[in-house]
């Protein structure tokens, strides 16, 4: 499956793409619009960059903790560091509790930023296109539509105009 993404600037550039490609022939079943009025980023399945930043946090806590926990506490116990006056075993926990806040600190932001600015794709410029008040147009079907659709949408002069294969 292919995708064609155009981005115009106002409702109006918008309908008149969406008319010229139906009187073009092409199925209004594979064509989307996204904007005000119509779909939305989430109704049409973009990605959530932050449903991703989510997901790489909670990839990298469940190793990135017991790691710094680990590291904490062996660090402490080579340099000897009285953290506080409770004794040798107290102080290794204790290294080791501030080793595994380190990891959870390190897991939030390594893991949150690359999710945001990575794992989210094209979806998150899409999404701040449309935040802006623009609009989409979204064709989907085989190669030769696609092209077709390029051609046509290439006279409303878009800000942007990208295709896509999904891989099979």
């Amino acid at each position: 499956m292919n995708y064609l993404v155009a981005v115009l600037p106002d409702r109006l550039k918008v309908e008149e793409a969406y008319t010229a490609l139906e009187k073009e022939g092409l199925p209004t079943n594979q064509i989307d619009i996204l904007g005000r009025g119509y779909k939305s980023a989430d109704e049409y399945g973009f990605i959530n960059p932050n449903q991703q930043a989510k997901k790489g946090i909670n990839r990298l806590v469940s190793w990135l903790i017991p790691f710094g926990f680990v590291a904490g506490y062996a660090f402490n116990l080579l340099t000897g560091i009285e953290v506080l006056p409770i004794g040798s075993l107290g102080n290794h926990l204790i290294g080791g509790l501030l080793g595994a806040a380190s990891g959870a600190l390190g897991a939030y932001f390594v893991g949150g930023g690359v999710g945001l600015t990575v794992g989210s794709g094209d979806a998150l410029p899409y999404r701040n296109r449309l935040n802006a008040g623009k609009y989409l147009i979204v064709i989907k079907g085989n190669q030769e539509l696609t092209n077709q659709a390029t051609r046509i949408l290439r006279q409303f002069e878009p800000e942007n105009l990208q295709g896509y294969a999904e891989p099979t």
